[in-house]
């Protein structure tokens, strides 16, 4: 953002670009009921914001800061996807009772908060390992970096989720 106008307030943004947005995310999300959360999580965004400087660009900043939230939004929703169809799979006797699968899609969400925590090239290394079972050598490989760095990634990862999992 510029420091264009020193008097910017959110309230003005938000009453003159609330409607381009949330068009802007039920075109992408097809759904109205999303798309108002993720402008309301938007505007969020912009009231945390350290700086309240005018951006030159609203309409560009405020696509921007969307956009992340969409990708999230994304990918936790096929996450819980294809969490679900491997439960459908499976026979009825094994299948999880209703609250099994709140906590479990819960936690899901939960491990998926912890490992955006995490730099990039920490969380893709620690998908790397954990989902397609790559080995360090072949992880090191598509970062770029080395064998003990991904080591480190690792570590960082699991000391994430190991709190996470006796933090309830």
């Amino acid at each position: 953002m510029s420091s264009a106008s020193p008097s910017f307030s959110v309230a003005e943004l938000y009453h003159a670009h609330r409607g381009w947005l949330l068009s802007w995310l039920r075109r992408r999300l097809g759904c109205p009921h999303d798309a108002g959360d993720l402008a309301h999580d938007t505007f969020v965004r912009v009231l945390l914001r350290a700086e309240h400087d005018r951006p030159r660009e609203p309409r560009a900043y405020l696509a921007t800061l969307a956009h992340g939230l969409l990708v999230d939004h994304l990918r936790r929703r096929d996450l819980e996807r294809a969490y679900l169809a491997e439960l459908a799979a499976r026979p009825a006797a094994v299948q999880p009772s209703t609250e099994d699968l709140a906590i479990a899609v819960d936690t899901l969400h939960a491990i998926d908060r912890v490992l955006d925590g995490l730099a990039p090239k920490a969380r893709a290394a620690y998908l790397y390992s954990r989902l397609d079972g790559l080995a360090h050598a072949e992880i090191a490989a598509l970062l770029g970096v080395s064998v003990s760095r991904v080591r480190q990634y690792l570590a960082t990862a699991a000391r994430h989720c190991y709190a996470l999992h006796y933090a309830g």
